[in-house]
């Protein structure tokens, strides 16, 4: 698999992951795999378990990819995803083996404005 084909494969992830097509969505994972949450100090084996663990989810939500960058077997994913109107900002950062997601990591951030006293240095972009 070339990096085409990943970025590729990443975007229809996204896709799925925003249109909540569950199986398109976990296409990308080994059975394997492995996902990690290290602000919950959670971790999710197996591809079964983690789309399980995204069905269960009570919240409605909505993906939009801001970027995709990466080469080889490493990529990292910058994107909102919204939890019933509410948006956080994430970073996945998805390690590839044999042409599937053998390791995820997710890391979540709150909307924050800038600090009054460094507002004037700061462009808001949306």
């Amino acid at each position: 698999m070339d990096d085409r084909a990943r970025l590729a494969a990443l975007q229809r992830h996204w896709d799925a992951s925003d249109a909540n097509d569950f199986e398109a969505e976990h296409a990308i994972y080994r059975d394997d795999a492995v996902l990690d949450y290290p602000q919950s100090s959670g971790r999710i084996h197996g591809r079964r378990n983690i789309q399980e663990s995204r069905l269960v989810q009570p919240n409605k939500k909505r993906f939009s990819v801001r970027r995709i960058i990466g080469g080889g077997d490493l990529w990292v994913s910058e994107f909102v995803l919204t939890y019933d109107g509410v948006p956080s900002y994430v970073v996945s950062i998805m390690e590839f083996r044999d042409g599937l997601v053998a390791h995820e990591t997710q890391y979540f951030g709150d909307r924050f404005d800038p600090s009054p006293s460094r507002a004037h240095l700061v462009e808001v972009v949306r």
